[in-house]
């Protein structure tokens, strides 16, 4: 994981990947995401209608028909078809491949929990006269269901499955989703949701982060003080984690967990505090960043509880992947500790990094001892590390080809922190195996693929799908589309399509807003005010990386996630639609397009003074809004006066292009840990009224 040290670090990888231009899609214009390896259109519609029917053909299994009966369920809901059942209520399916509308030929059965490296492909043939979908296994057939669940569409004439054939597989075999419950708790229906979510999206690993400073979220049989103490009773038991594990695996998903040890340990340490590298007392921590509390390495004790809750977790968790963080130790703890330097000195460890090393081998081979396999972040990796182990990169491509030129399997996580407030674009070329990689053709293999991290310290249950979806889409896109998929201006097209489909599988990340923001506007809001409200808030962005923690120093655990910067969320389309548009003015200067923008920035300024004047002075909870409604106002109208000198192809005054420019960066200054991205924007058409003769 990454703190405010990588600043430099990430700013200069997500400016990297942000785009400059596109390349062409590999395949035709569809709203499928991720965009199938290969897809062949042809001529034709296929009718979906309530005669539609399934035919099973190969293997045939309670958990295939179990999947394909959320899928019909998931087209009844979206069409209003209702589909033949049987009188025990369950779907009908047709006796004879012939008559059916879907035939479903599944080779084998999937694993009984999902496994690293199956066999995700799928073809899907759909005609004028029916659809074939072909797997090697159930998971497979997962898939294709999800994207034939896309392909769905109506018109005056009802709903239809376009005729195409889609030969589709993934490009890497491990694509994930992060999910930090511990530094906000994150209860099981928020994980459900996201794991239904991650399945439409071809998503197939959960890492769920389960142990930190602020919480340890599972419950311990063997040292039940561990959740009992270090939880604020809010944990998964492990009746709850296998159910969770059993839904997960329902969808074709692996649940692979997550104990940060021997740092990020204080959680540990409120209920076993005898382990750790400094005498105590340690309570759970409540704000956010790097403590000293950590393991001892050096303690007997220490190896007992590790070994007890490790092959305790390895019986509840099935996946041979165990993940153990291994992150961000300062050594502050370590280095005081006089025993533990002499420990460091008979054993020639040479120092702190020396010490890591051991400690993350014996937990590799009490891991081995259950079947598991290590993962850890950047740090663990070290000359002395144990071969087998997994390296989990947020460092990048240095972290990746260090890593791998050691021989040891990677993940990339370095460009997809989602929790950072970076548009979909930054994430998107963001690959794992960019083009102009020196990595060797062995170094490749190792790249397992990637996920995209949502770690906690500002979502809550109510917000968490906002910071995920839809955005977490795109980079899906990425780990399961051929590397040559880049089109940015189409990835926003169909993530609109996706975003909706999200919707209908039950992602909060739209249907939490509008009581948010009731909520802060009051009780006597208006209709009209709280439109005016949503269109305001949907310019703006949470500030990126760090930098809401510099706005709001006091927050902590106990903080009510439910203020403006809640409201807004990552990737404004609004804001993006307005750069486009003095892309579009710039790329052909006519007439047109600066009465377009001139509209545009005639509604941003109304709507400014709109919120400025009324719920700004008005709500309380919106006092924080209104100097940033007066931004919005006065920002137009400069944008308007730069769009009236180019109108009339007139030099602005002597002066004016540099006292411009100074007010839009003071109105550009991020306030309420909000920003307006369209200035960007408005800061091109300045200089370019500035720049005519």
């Amino acid at each position: 994981m990454c703190r405010p040290k990588l600043f430099a670090t990430l700013l200069a990888v997500f400016v990297s990947a942000i785009p400059v231009l596109s390349a062409p899609t590999v395949s035709p214009r569809i709203d499928v995401m991720p965009l199938p390896a290969s897809v062949i259109p042809a001529e034709g519609r296929l009718p979906v209608t309530a005669a539609f029917a399934v035919a099973l053909r190969g293997h045939d299994d309670a958990r295939l028909r179990a999947g394909l009966a959320r899928a019909l369920r998931r087209a009844e809901e979206r069409t209003g078809l209702t589909f033949a059942r049987t009188p025990q209520a369950e779907y009908a399916f047709a006796g004879e491949p012939s008559a059916a509308t879907l035939v479903i030929d599944c080779a084998a059965a999937a694993a009984a929990v999902p496994e690293f490296g199956e066999d995700e492909s799928y073809t899907l043939e759909v005609n004028s006269g029916q659809a074939v979908l072909a797997a090697a296994n159930g998971r497979g057939v997962l898939h294709g269901l999800e994207t034939m669940l896309q392909l769905l569409r109506s018109d005056a004439d009802g709903w239809f499955l376009p005729a195409l054939r889609i030969d589709d597989r993934p490009r890497f075999p491990w694509r994930g989703l992060m999910i930090d419950v511990c530094r906000h708790w994150q209860p099981a229906e928020v994980i459900r949701r996201n794991l239904d979510a991650m399945a439409l999206a071809k998503l197939n690993v959960l890492h769920l982060h389960l142990t930190e400073d602020q919480g340890f979220r599972i419950e311990s049989r063997r040292f039940p003080r561990l959740h009992e103490l270090g939880s604020d009773g809010q944990f998964f038991t492990q009746a709850e984690m296998r159910e969770l594990i059993a839904y997960a695996a329902e969808r074709g998903i692996r649940v692979v967990p997550e104990f940060d040890i021997p740092g990020h340990a204080t959680s540990w340490l409120v209920g076993h505090p005898e382990i750790g590298s400094a005498p105590g007392p340690y309570a759970i921590e409540r704000r956010w960043g790097i403590f000293d509390p950590v393991l001892d390495p050096t303690n007997p004790r220490t190896y007992e509880i590790l070994e007890g809750f490790l092959a305790e977790m390895a019986a509840l968790f099935p996946d041979p992947y165990l993940h153990i963080g291994g992150d961000e130790n300062n050594g502050v703890h370590w280095t005081a500790n006089a025993a533990i330097q002499q420990h460091i000195r008979e054993h020639g460890l040479v120092d702190n990094a020396g010490l890591h090393a051991q400690f993350n081998n014996r937990i590799h081979a009490m891991l081995a001892r259950g079947g598991k396999r290590l993962v850890g972040w950047d740090e663990i990796l070290h000359p002395d590390l144990a071969a087998g182990s997994v390296v989990h990169s947020w460092r990048g491509p240095e972290g990746i080809a260090a890593a791998t030129a050691r021989g040891f399997a990677t993940i990339l996580s370095n460009g997809y922190y989602i929790d950072l407030g970076h548009p979909a674009a930054a994430h998107y070329l963001n690959d794992p195996i960019p083009a102009d990689s020196t990595l060797t053709a062995e170094q490749r293999r190792l790249v397992l693929g990637g996920e995209a991290t949502m770690w906690a310290e500002w979502v809550s249950p109510e917000t968490i799908d906002s910071r995920i979806w839809p955005r977490t889409a795109a980079i899906a896109e990425r780990l399961w589309s051929p590397p040559e998929v880049r089109d940015i201006d189409d990835m926003y097209r169909r993530l609109a399509v996706v975003a909706r489909r999200l919707e209908e599988r039950g992602s909060r990340h739209e249907s939490y807003l509008p009581p948010a923001l009731r909520r802060l506007a009051g009780d006597d809001a208006s209709a009209d005010e709280l439109a005016a409200l949503r269109r305001f808030v949907d310019l703006l962005e949470p500030v990126k990386l760090y930098q809401r923690g510099e706005h709001q120093p006091d927050s902590t655990q106990f903080t009510p996630l439910t203020g403006l910067v809640d409201c807004a969320r990552p990737d404004s389309a609004p804001a993006r639609a307005f750069a486009a548009a003095v892309a579009a003015w710039r790329a052909e200067p006519s007439a047109e397009h600066l009465v377009a923008l001139r509209e545009s920035l005639r509604e941003f300024a109304a709507l400014g003074a709109q919120v400025h004047d009324g719920l700004g002075a008005r709500a309380v909870r919106l006092r924080e809004a209104q100097p940033l409604a007066a931004v919005l106002r006065d920002s137009s109208a400069l944008a308007l006066e730069a769009v009236g000198f180019l109108e009339r192809g007139e030099h602005p005054p002597a002066g004016w292009r540099e006292s411009t420019l100074a007010t839009l960066a003071a109105a550009a200054r991020p306030q309420a840990a909000v920003e307006f991205p369209h200035l960007t924007a408005v800061r091109t058409l300045i200089e370019s009224a500035a720049a005519q003769p």
